[in-house]
Formats: C-alpha cells, structure tokens, sequence
C-alpha cells in the first residue's frame, strides 16, 4: 500500500484527511484534520482511544463531558510559528469542536490503555520550544505531548522546517519492540507549506531496503512512516511545517541514526 495520503476536498463535516490503524495497516495510530467554517460544529467521540485535538489554524471552543475551554488558540495560521493550543481527550468521552474562526483540526488518536487521565487544555504556554540541528538541518520543534507529559500512549510534536533545509535528519527510526536503544514507534507527517503550492521529498526506508520510497508531499498530505528511516528535505522557495503524530507499546521516543549520516550531528559539520 502506498504511504502517501493526499488530501482529499472536505466532505460535509469538513474532513480532509483520515487514517486508521485499519486503513493504514497498523495498530497504533489514527489522525485526521478537518477544515471548519466559522461557526461549524463537529462533534466526536473517542471511543476506546486517547485523543489530542491540534489547533494547526484559527480558533475554536471546545467542550466535553469533563470540562469546557472556550475560544481557545491564537494563530491564524501555523507559520506565525507560536506554539499551537490543544486539548487532550481519555477514552469514552464526547468531544465538540465550535469554530469561532475558520479552523483547520487536527485530531491525533491512539488506544488508550489507562483512561484515568482527565480531559485537559494544552495552551501555547505549556508547549515546550526547542531548537534541533545546525547547518543546512535545522528546524524549531514545538513539543504539544512529549513523553515527559502524561498520556496514555500518544505523542504528539510540530516541527518547521526552512526552505532549502532538511528535516528528520539524519535518518532515525524507532521499530523495534524489544530493543535497549529503540522503542516501536509508528508515525504520520501532516505537511503544510509556505506558499502553500509547495512539497517537500519525504523517503522512508529500511536498512535492508526491503521498504524504499521516496515521495512528494504536498500542502495536507500526510506521510505514514511504518517503519524505518524517513528523513524531510525542504524545495527552494517554501517554508516547510509538519505535525507528527507517535504511538506504540512503549510511550517513550527512542531511537538509532542511521550509521552512513550520523556524522552530520558531529562538530565537524558542516563541511566545506
């Protein structure tokens, strides 16, 4: 099956993208992204998974059965490059979404395996800031639900990415479930661009190359990285934003570099 997720025109509920463990042929994760009028209502429910609701655009006033968070978010759009307002959900709830501007949603979803967790807010202020990499790799990460946050099983993370620049590098892959130095991982990329005409090369990849392919992604494709490496490289022109979503067995990020680019992280780079 093919890795790549165009996004598709939004349906009536405003869905442009929607992945499943089923459809994607795993067992973790699920995302989807919704684009909203002002003043549409979606509701969902989450069943027996977790889920972080992703403000990616515009702002909304979310509500469930443990609590209320009204005309939250900031941004207009994901590349005034502020962290992003969320809001996490436990399994067997009910959540609606009122867009209070034009909304574009992200909702990231894995199995919950507590459910002891209240729904709560992830407001910009609670998002961790991080500057990765140097050189020609370099991009600024907002952390929305690492590991160090509670959750049953989700992790969640955005990552900009200038043009030109590549991203996820040097190759890393986190796809062993009984390992000392990596935790199973699967993983979704939900691009968008600046100006949004633009793509960037995605390729995932294993060491045997029994998994090799190299894709473009365009504005709301999203990239399913099942296993392997799957490293980001920018075009010439368009700013590059992706939001991550992770799951597995293990709520830990942990993972190997691929050992022919490892030395890219060395003091030694870059290199003339």
């Amino acid at each position: 099956m093919t890795l790549l997720s165009k996004r598709q025109q939004p349906d009536a509920r405003g869905c442009i993208q929607q992945i499943t463990p089923q459809t994607a042929g795993w067992h973790y994760v699920g995302f989807a992204a919704y684009q909203l009028n002002q003043g549409q209502r979606l509701t969902l429910e989450s069943h027996d998974n977790e889920l972080c609701l992703v403000l990616v655009a515009g702002l909304a006033s979310v509500k469930t059965r443990q609590g209320e968070f009204p005309r939250i978010g900031k941004r207009l759009s994901p590349f005034e490059r502020t962290p992003p307002w969320s809001v996490y959900v436990p399994p067997g709830d009910c959540v609606e979404v009122l867009a209070d501007t034009n909304l574009e949603l992200a909702v990231c979803s894995a199995p919950a395996t507590g459910g002891g967790l209240p729904a709560r807010l992830i407001a910009a202020d609670d998002v961790g800031i991080e500057q990765r990499g140097k050189g020609r790799n370099k991009r600024l990460v907002h952390n929305i639900l690492p590991d160090s946050q509670p959750a049953d099983c989700l992790l969640v993370v955005e990552v900009y990415t200038d043009e030109g620049d590549t991203s996820s590098y040097p190759s890393h892959k986190h796809d062993q479930k009984h390992s000392a130095d990596e935790t199973y991982l699967e993983e979704t990329y939900y691009h968008r661009f600046d100006p949004p005409q633009g793509f960037a090369m995605q390729r995932v990849y294993t060491d045997d190359r029994s998994l090799d392919e190299c894709m473009a992604a365009y504005n709301q494709d999203v990239v399913m990285v099942p296993r392997g490496y799957h490293p980001v490289a920018t075009m010439a022109g368009y700013d590059n934003y992706y939001l991550n979503v992770m799951a597995g067995p293990v709520r830990r990020w942990k993972f190997t570099w691929e050992k022919d680019h490892v030395w890219v992280n060395s003091d030694s780079y870059p290199r003339r």
